[in-house]
Formats: C-alpha cells, structure tokens, sequence
C-alpha cells in the first residue's frame, strides 16, 4: 500500500541522482525567467563556454522593469531599459524564445505560464523569483531559485535540492460573501506568521480550497512563500484538468489522454504523513487587511491592531518599528482608514477573474475624490480579454486606469512607484517598507477589498457593499 504525499510522488519521479547524505539532483521539466534575475546566469554560462542545455524548456518574458504605459516606445528609465534589452540579447544569442514587449503572449511570467498550459500537473518548474510556488497550484513543485541556481539549470537542467518537510493546511467549510480565496491566504498568514512554514513544501487541502477555481487557488499558492515555505501545491482535480484543456501548450490527442491518466494519479494518499498539519475553518474567515509590514500581520477588517499586550515580547521592537512607519497605533481599528492609492495587479491578483470582480463591483459606480486606481493585468491576453468584455470601459467610467501588463507597482523597480508617506491598498504579496516606492505604506487586500476602497476612500468593509 503506497503512503506517498503529493509531494513525494512528483519529487520521486524528478530525482536523476540522491548524492549520499547530501541534496539531490534534480530534474526541471521548465524554466521560467525574466529579465531581473537572468543575466548574471547568461554571462556565467559565456565565461565557461557553455551553451543553454535544452533552450525549449526555458520560457522568456519581460516583466519586472517594464513600463505599464506606452509600452510601444523606449523603455524611460535606464537601468529597466538595459535589463529588458540584455533579455533580449541573451534570448537571441542562446535561441530562447522571448516573449518581450509588444509580444501577444508578454505578461508577469507566473501568469503566462499557466495561461499558455506551459504550467501543467505533475512537472517541476523554478525561476529565478520567489512567487514561482504560484504553478504549484496545478499540482506541480514549484519554486524560486538564485541566480547561480538559473545558471545551473540553463546550463543542466537540473539543480541540487534537499528535499524539505512537508506540511499540510486544511480549508474546510463555505466561505462567507464578500471572502476570496486573497482573504483565505491572509488569514492563513495571520494565524501561522510569516515565519510559519518555514522550511515546508506545502499542500492545500480541504473542501473550501476544493471550491476554488483555479484562478483562485494560484493566489493562495502564490502566498505561501509569504509563509516561509519551499513551495506550495494543491493536488490537480477536473478543475484543473478543465482549466489546462486546449491551451496552447497543453498536450493533445492521444498524448492528452496519456497524460490526464497519469495526472489523476497525483494526490496524497489517504494514509500518507505530513510532518505538520493545520486545520482551518472557512467560516471564521472574514475580509482580510494587512497593518503591518510583512504579510503576516494582517486582521479581519472587523478587527484591530494588536494591542502591545498581545504581542510576544521579543517581537514587540518589530511590531513597534513595524506600526510606526505604517503610521498606526496598536488597538486602532483600521476600517475607515482614508486611502491615498489602489492597486490591482501582480502575480497574485492580476487574472482576468480578478478583472471581473473589480468591474463586477464598480460598475455604475464612481472612485471617491483624490485616490488614485491603477488596474493592471498580468498579461497580453488578460488585457486582451478585458477589452473583449467591455472591463476597460467598466473601469474607465468608474474612474480607475486599465495600464498595460507587467509588475507595476507591486515593487518599485519601474515607473510605477506609490510617493512617499502614501497609503495604498494593494492585491500583491507583499508590504514590506519600501516595497512599492521608498517610504510607501501598502495594506494587503483583496480584489473586491482594494475596489470597495477606491469607491469609499478608505478600508471599508466590503461584505456591507456586496
């Protein structure tokens, strides 16, 4: 009787070698890269005179440093500029394909990967960004890796891993209205910390993650890095096999069969063991906001900061700094909190679903006076598909901007940056000081959170709006 996880069946048919009582040798069935972490790895590879491995298992975009307007002329900023441009030098010379700008299939590369059935069940993928762990949601290990890791494995295609422990987090029950799966990784986060898988691949599990659509369930795997973990997975089921039938990259025909087949084998079994498990409800979940600075500090928007008596003592110099430069008190209540800027994007909330949320929400609907609304998709065809269904008129009669794709204002590596000493309500990953321009304050929502904050001004909650 096999007592395997989820994990261990995927980890088990990708090890080429277990080096004795060190890592093993790993095999990559895709690489993904962009244009911040790649270049380093290229000029390695030039100084040994070596060629990429298998150029057909690397996947091109640029993401991070492009501009999200006017993207039809040269790139404004110098440093994103000679980055998007060496991606392009490097792609030609060791014949990548790239999906640059202006490219049909361009966008945030954890959003191209699975749009385009590049991303699939069972497969490792890693790239040289922490949110990788956002393919995991098909059932697959993913993660991020450093630069010399990308060299490696375009020199390769393998990579030394150890392997981490496993743990899994039950979601069982119905969320309420108003609550996303943002809300359910949020609170995840609130409950464990940000340091509370550390060390851990990660399966999500349980009726309420069951529910999701995949959309959905990719924003909670895009989190769990957020959580410390190596990676974070949800076993493949018909919603994903649904969602992967008949895109581009998916297989086909006979092959598709063959691989369905096998597809359906990858679950934890009924008897396997995890070194840690918890269980959550989804009906303790309510609309989530972060307070702090990292993701882990959040509270249902109902709720308050900490009171400095809540906190352990040898966290209190951190929550302290922490609520200083975000400009709160502990015990305030962050609902009616005035909003300077919001943000819809990123690798976690960019998806078209996200789109039709926020359209969903705001139609006929106006922003409040004085806040800024940037929607940005994560990718070409994102933006394409909300021009097909009328979201960009949607959005522009209520006053928000439709940019085009890329990381945006998630990091303050492009033009997109929130001033200094602004309050942002933000659908990225992270909140960390700085993140999204030196000396921005960001507070983690959802979609449907940061649009009910653009129409009222300030954090409201949305459960009373829907």
């Amino acid at each position: 009787m096999s007592n395997k996880t989820l994990f261990d069946k995927i980890w088990d048919t990708h090890v080429v070698k277990k080096i004795q009582d060190g890592p093993s040798v790993l095999y990559i069935d895709r690489h993904f890269i962009h244009e911040v972490t790649s270049p380093q790895a290229f000029k390695g590879l030039e100084k040994r005179g070596l060629p990429v491995f298998r150029p057909k298992q690397v996947v091109a975009t640029a993401d991070h440093n492009v501009p999200t307007l006017h993207q039809e002329l040269p790139i404004k900023e110098e440093l994103s500029r000679i980055q998007v441009q060496t991606l392009k030098d490097n792609c030609a010379k060791f014949g990548i394909e790239l999906y640059g700008l202006g490219h049909p299939f361009q966008g945030i590369v954890h959003v191209i990967g699975p749009e385009l059935g590049v991303t699939q069940p069972g497969c490792t993928y890693v790239c040289g960004d922490s949110h990788t762990s956002t393919h995991g949601a098909f059932g697959s290990i993913a993660f991020g890796i450093g630069t010399s890791e990308v060299e490696m494995v375009l020199a390769t295609q393998c990579l030394l891993q150890s392997k981490p422990k496993l743990m899994r987090i039950n979601v069982d029950g119905t969320l309420g209205k108003g609550v996303t799966s943002k809300d359910i990784v949020l609170y995840i986060l609130s409950q464990i910390s940000a340091s509370g898988a550390t060390g851990y691949a990660v399966e999500f599990a349980g009726s309420a993650i069951r529910a999701l659509s995949m959309e959905a369930r990719m924003t909670i795997c895009n989190m769990s890095i957020e959580m410390g973990a190596r990676c974070g997975m949800i076993a493949p089921d018909e919603t994903t096999f649904t969602y992967v039938k008949g895109r581009k990259f998916a297989p086909q025909g006979a092959e598709w069969d063959k691989k369905l087949a096998e597809w359906k084998t990858l679950f934890s079994d009924e008897d396997a063991v995890f070194d840690k498990e918890y269980n959550f409800k989804a009906e303790d979940i309510e609309p989530m906001i972060t307070y702090g600075t990292n993701p882990g500090m959040g509270i249902g928007v109902t709720g308050h900061v900490p009171e400095l008596s809540e906190i352990k003592s040898g966290d209190l110099p951190a929550f302290e700094k922490s609520i200083q430069y975000m400009g709160l008190a502990a015990g305030e209540h962050i609902l009616g909190h005035p909003v300077d800027y919001v943000f819809i994007g990123s690798c976690t909330n960019s998806r078209i679903e996200d789109l039709r949320q926020v359209a969903a929400f705001v139609k006929g609907k106006q922003k409040a006076e004085g806040v800024t609304c940037w929607v940005v998709p994560g990718s070409k065809q994102v933006e394409a598909q909300a021009k097909e269904e009328g979201i960009d008129k949607i959005l522009e009669a209520a006053g928000f901007q439709l940019r085009q794709p890329g990381c945006s204002a998630c990091l303050g590596m492009n033009e997109d940056k929130i001033p200094a000493g602004k309050y942002c309500i933000s659908t990225s990953n992270r909140n960390f000081e700085g993140r999204q321009g030196p000396n921005a304050r960001t507070m983690l929502a959802s979609p449907l959170m940061a649009a009910a904050a653009a129409v009222t001004g300030k954090v409201c909650d949305v459960r009373e709006l829907v």
